[in-house]
């Protein structure tokens, strides 16, 4: 495989730009230090194209290292045709390879492992091949000290035969494609968790299809299992169905291996296949694409809030006096200049609206005050009451007021950059320096903010923290 030939290929750019970034990022140059200051290396690569190539490069490479891990575990197993080799090197994603890989890796002993150790593999291979209808006498001429009667004989035949249809790759994509196409996502709650899970009560008989479930409701429901409050199942057919009825799933087992519709046990072969052991592998793939896909749906979201929350307008050079708005520990007041040097602080309370009015008037006047900062969170509209009557009470200052976010502020807060920055003052009033310079340049304050901190949403906690952070931590360099 020529990685370069395919970035090149999937990118629409020649060879030699591709090698040229290649190499910067092997270097150790981002995405946005290239796209800026190295578009003649690239032959003028954006940065779009850039962070595909990034990303599918490193892709790549790690089904690169795959493959040759596989080639030489099969190779050392002696089982490695030219036939196989060329399949695997052909392979084009991991999912695919690890289909072809799964006969050949190593595994706990099976009871298909002990039936072929018991010589019985023979005896499958009759069943399958023939399809005998007295299935008893065909296992007859296989017992031994290990096979004590026919239907030791014929359980060994079906644990290999079990194992032979879970483990043909063609079989399963086409399963496993089926599956995401057409399954649905059942949710129940658990029995006696009702109230303890009061917050999930519109997943308490939820039903979706998998393929088609947005990330908010899938992060939602698989919260709902980790906190054991939810069960989740894929549902393949209809609940009415009866169980004997073949579904069309081992049908494509019984077509892709030719098993009559008249031999009973070889149906029932392919059903315990299916349901016992094919169809619980793909539901927990299943089930973790649609995790990765409901990842991938909320860090985009919360990559584009943080853009727009970095991005946002400074409101430029005034002196500005930011308040961090809080009920049982007060308000916390802090004036910067027009540089954004701390000048004064103050803890006011809303409950004493007298005093907190006068204190907020005489920081104001002290300091030439032109911009007010309310943070949005507990108390917000409170102090935005607060600080509405301060702009009609004092028209000569040409007060504006404005509720800016105060995401990441308590994170900044106790930060060691707060620490050193300002050793001496209390931690709750570094939060109010920080909401007063977010507004006067929301840029310049928020980079110093771990991005996951900004990159609110509801559901941040359930996805991938590493993707999460790699991806916020990108649009930060962007945007600086």
């Amino acid at each position: 495989m020529n990685i370069t030939q395919i970035l090149a290929a999937e990118l629409s750019a020649a060879p030699a730009q591709i090698e040229a970034a290649v190499s910067l990022l092997d270097d150790g140059a981002t995405v946005p230090f290239i796209a800026r200051y190295r578009k003649e290396a690239t032959g003028g690569l954006d940065d779009t194209q850039l962070r595909t190539l990034a990303e599918r490069l490193q892709y790549l490479r790690e089904l690169q290292e795959r493959k040759a891990a596989v080639l030489k575990s099969i190779e050392e197993q002696g089982k490695l045709s030219d036939d196989l080799k060329a399949k695997i090197e052909a392979a084009d994603n991991k999912t695919a390879l690890e289909d072809l890989y799964l006969p050949y890796k190593p595994k706990r002993r099976t009871k298909a492992q002990a039936a072929r150790e018991h010589g019985l593999q023979p005896l499958a291979d009759l069943l399958l091949a023939e399809q005998p209808q007295d299935v008893e006498t065909a296992a007859a001429p296989y017992l031994n000290e290990n096979v004590p009667d026919t239907k030791a004989a014929l359980d060994g035949a079906r644990a290999i035969l079990m194992e032979q249809f879970a483990e043909d790759a063609a079989l399963i994509g086409r399963l496993r494609e089926k599956l995401w196409n057409e399954a649905e996502v059942h949710a129940q709650v658990v029995a006696g968790e009702e109230a303890k899970g009061e917050k999930f009560k519109d997943y308490f008989d939820h039903r979706e299809p998998v393929r088609t479930m947005p990330g908010h409701r899938a992060l939602a429901v698989l919260r709902g299992r980790n906190e054991g409050v939810l069960h989740i199942a894929l549902k393949y057919q209809a609940d009415d169905t009866p169980i004997t009825q073949q579904s069309e799933y081992e049908q494509l087992i019984a077509t892709q291996f030719t098993v009559s519709d008249g031999h009973n046990w070889l149906r029932d072969t392919v059903r315990l296949a299916w349901r016992a052991k094919i169809f619980l592998s793909l539901e927990l793939e299943a089930l973790g694409r649609l995790k990765e896909a409901a990842d991938s749906d909320a860090i985009n979201v919360f990559a584009r809030n943080l853009k727009d929350l970095l991005l946002a307008a400074p409101a430029g050079r005034l002196p500005t006096l930011g308040l961090d708005p809080g009920y049982r520990n007060g308000v916390k007041c802090a004036v910067v200049s027009d540089t954004g040097k701390l000048l004064d602080t103050a803890i006011v309370y809303l409950h004493q609206e007298n005093a907190m009015l006068a204190a907020l008037s005489r920081l104001i006047k002290a300091h030439g005050v032109k911009l007010i900062a309310i943070g949005n969170g507990t108390a917000s509209r409170e102090t935005d009451k607060i600080a509405a009557e301060l702009v009609r009470g004092l028209p000569e200052m040409g007060l504006h007021k404005i509720v800016v976010s105060e995401a990441g502020a308590s994170v900044y807060s106790a930060s060691e950059l707060a620490a050193r920055e300002f050793p001496d003052l209390d931690v709750a009033l570094r939060g109010a320096v920080s909401i007063a310079r977010r507004l006067q340049d929301p840029l310049a304050e928020l980079v110093k903010i771990d991005p996951k901190s900004i990159g609110v949403g509801q559901y941040q906690h359930d996805v991938n923290q590493s993707q999460l952070a790699k991806s916020l931590d990108a649009v930060v360099q962007d945007c600086v």
